[in-house]
């Protein structure tokens, strides 16, 4: 792979941003604060997002991953307040709850074929 990408396995309490290359694999957990399923558009969960895109800044393409709707409000925060990110964000797949390894494993995978027709 030629470019630096990552994939984001997001819920509403945490999101695992996976950014890796050929070689490098690099993680970093994001928390919430809050616990709470459905945050709506709370302190917490504007806080949660900027943490994440900020997190995306060195990366050139984004596939987001989780299992609810985490993905979509984040992709959707993201049009409005980091259009830099949404606009690097590839695709979107529901996933259950993998670990790190099977998750940069799939994205690999999907990069290698998104690569290849774009």
């Amino acid at each position: 792979m030629s470019t630096f990408h990552a994939v984001v396995w997001i819920d509403h309490t945490e999101s695992h941003v996976l950014m890796f290359d050929k070689e490098h694999i690099e993680r970093q957990l994001i928390k919430s604060k809050s616990h709470h399923k459905h945050q709506g558009k709370s302190n917490d969960m504007v806080a949660f997002f900027r943490s994440v895109s900020d997190a995306l800044e060195s990366t050139h393409e984004i596939l987001l991953t989780g299992p609810g709707t985490s993905r979509s409000e984040f992709l959707e925060w993201c049009k409005l307040n980091s259009p830099q990110i949404a606009k690097r964000v590839v695709d979107s797949l529901k996933t259950d709850h993998p670990s790190d390894g099977q998750v940069v494993a799939m994205a690999k995978k999907y990069f290698i074929k998104y690569d290849n027709t774009h």
